[in-house]
Order: structure tokens, then C-alpha cells, then sequence
């Protein structure tokens, strides 16, 4: 995986995926090293980001790297008019890897034809979030000891949800059944669901959560997203189809978990969190020592 970029979850096999995934659990034992101590990378967030921003820059600087970059496009030479190409091939000369996060569909492909440098892709628009899709993996192998034959229930924004697009390419290769709930105008697209349909696996479409708890291994929370809207009256109307409560996971599965890939907005109820089936905060964590792995990967260092 020596320079090799990650636009797409489909840019790694399935082989390479789980090599990274056995790598992110040897830097969850120790995760302070000092491998990227003559590495820089560059962290380019066209769009706002907590998680994925701040679990990458964690990611380097336990491994001894160093941040250049910035966390939003309005301090930049953006603002002046610069395309991202230029952005681009500027920022390649400064550092090692670029790590990139763009509202546009298929920037992160773009940059990574252009780039010297290799590009992780850190959430183009409503695409793709394929660091996201690996430390879904990672989580969900770490709480039930396997990827393979699980019931896998994916709720909320289907449609516009990249971590979601992400999450269900990767897990067709596990033979996994998928409950896809949300709002009729929120269904997962065609040409995600074209990955499930190839792989001749079962899925079942739903409306209400409380239809799919019982027979779900993972639940996937993610809120529906006002950015993605361009009508603020159809995100008004359906912003609230979803709030998941402690009474209702009382009674599920022992291996039953609750991920989410955050931010929350009031899809789960704060009361879930007491929940021990609760992992969305953990799940966040695995994501340094994934980002670390994939990292190290691609720079060759392991």
C-alpha cells in the first residue's frame, strides 16, 4: 500500500483493508511512537470537521509527525480565488501525504490524480468517508469478534450519508444482511445499493427503527444532515424521524451495539449513553489508532 492514495473504500481490497485493521490493533497497545518523526503531513479541511480532523492530527503527533494545514477554506488563498488544483500541487510540496476533506463529490479523485503526494480522502461531499468505513470495521470486528454473517442495521440519512455509502460497499464483502432504515425520501441510492444486489445478499427496507432492534448484531445511527438540503422546509419536516431511547435497546441481543459516526444531533436520546451496548465514543477513539495504521501504511514506515 506503499503510496498508495484512498479516494475510495473500493481503492483498497478487502485483503488490504483487514492487513490495516491488524495494524490499528498492534497501535491500540501502544499507540506513542516515533516513526513519523521526518514525516509532515498536510490536513486540508474545506468543510468543517471535529472528529476526523482532530483523530488525524492526534494520529500524527503520537507518532511524532508534524500538522501543517488548515481547518477552514476562508483563511486561505481559497477565498482569493486559488482552484484546488493549485491548492493541491502547492501543498504536495510541503509535506508527505495530504489528508483532505471537500463538499464536492469527487474532489479527493481529482486530487489524487494530480497530486505527487499520496491523498486520503477525509469526506467528499455526499460521496464517500472512507477512513470513517475503516474504523467502522475496526469497530465493529472489535465488539463482535468477527465481520463475517452479521446483521448489520444502517438508520437515518441513507441517501446522503457517506459514511453509510462507504460502510455498505465494505461490508458486502462479509456476507452481511443489511436493515436499511429512514424516511422514504432518505432511501440509500441505487448505486449503492447495486454493490449489495451484485454480492446476491438480502437486504430489508424500513421506516420505523423499532422494526429492525430485535434483529440487529449493529445499530447505525447517523443524523440526518441539514448541510445536504437544499430545501430547509424537507429538512425541517424530517429532521426529527429518528430518537433512539435506552427503553428500546433494554432487551436486544448481548453482542447488540450502538454506532454512530457522529456528531449526534438528537437521533439518540442522551439517556442511551448509560447503555453498556453504547459504543459511539469508543468507536471515535478507534479511529487514531486506524488513521495511525493507515498512515504508517502508505508512507511505508510499516
Amino acid at each position: 500500500m506503499k503510496n498508495k492514495s484512498l479516494v475510495s473504500i473500493n481503492d483498497y481490497s478487502k485483503e488490504e483493508q483487514l492487513s490495516i485493521l491488524d495494524l490499528a490493533r498492534e497501535f491500540e497497545k501502544n499507540p506513542v511512537q516515533d516513526i513519523l518523526k521526518d514525516n509532515v503531513i498536510a490536513s486540508l479541511f474545506f468543510e468543517p470537521s471535529t472528529r476526523t480532523r482532530l483523530s488525524f492530527e492526534s494520529a500524527v503527533n503520537r507518532l511524532g509527525g508534524k500538522i501543517v494545514g488548515f481547518s477552514e477554506a476562508s483563511n486561505t488563498s481559497v477565498k482569493k480565488g486559488e482552484s484546488l488544483r493549485d491548492t493541491i500541487l502547492t501543498v504536495a510540496n510541503y509535506s508527505d501525504l495530504i489528508v483532505m476533506r471537500n463538499p464536492v463529490e469527487g474532489s479527493a479523485r481529482f486530487a489524487s490524480e494530480i497530486s505527487p503526494v499520496p491523498i486520503i480522502n477525509a469526506g467528499d461531499g455526499a460521496n464517500q468517508h472512507p477512513t470513517q468505513t475503516l474504523l467502522d470495521l475496526y469497530s465493529i470486528r472489535k465488539t463482535q469478534g468477527t465481520l463475517d454473517n452479521l446483521h448489520v442495521a444502517m438508520v437515518g440519512d441513507l441517501k446522503y450519508g457517506r459514511t453509510i455509502h462507504s460502510l455498505v460497499i465494505a461490508l458486502c464483502n462479509y456476507n452481511t444482511t443489511f436493515h436499511l432504515v429512514s424516511p422514504v425520501e432518505l432511501k440509500l441510492p441505487s448505486s449503492v445499493k447495486m454493490h449489495i444486489k451484485e454480492k446476491k445478499l438480502a437486504y430489508h427496507q424500513y421506516t420505523e427503527v423499532e422494526d429492525v432492534i430485535p434483529h440487529a448484531d449493529v445499530l447505525y445511527m447517523t443524523r440526518i444532515q441539514r448541510e445536504r438540503f437544499s430545501d430547509p422546509l424537507e429538512y425541517e419536516r424530517i429532521k426529527n424521524s429518528y430518537n433512539l431511547e435506552y427503553e428500546m435497546i433494554k432487551k436486544t441481543k448481548d453482542n447488540f451495539r450502538v454506532l454512530h459516526p457522529l456528531p449526534r444531533v438528537n437521533e439518540i436520546n442522551i439517556d442511551v449513553d448509560k447503555s453498556p451496548k453504547a459504543y459511539y465514543f469508543e468507536q471515535a477513539l478507534n479511529g487514531v489508532f486506524v488513521r495511525q495504521a493507515l498512515i504508517s501504511s502508505i508512507l511505508g514506515l510499516k
